[in-house]
């Protein structure tokens, strides 16, 4: 049977966890930064989709589309 120690001493130097953990951090910040910048420039960016739908509504309109 394992003892404490020798069981404390493999898990310490497993690092798959510890990779897996930052990726996780990582993933995390970036979907923090993502979402600010959606509350920042939501009011902009809702704006120009709709000036772009409504232009190329109109282009199409006046192609015959």
């Amino acid at each position: 049977m394992e003892g404490f120690w020798d069981l404390c001493r493999r898990f310490g130097g497993d690092e798959q966890g510890a990779t897996a953990i930052e990726y996780g951090l990582i993933a995390g910040l970036i979907a923090i930064a993502v979402i600010g910048a959606m509350v920042s420039f939501g009011d902009s960016l809702s704006t120009m989709f709709n000036r772009v739908s409504s232009e190329a509504g109109g282009a199409m309109d006046a192609a015959g589309g």
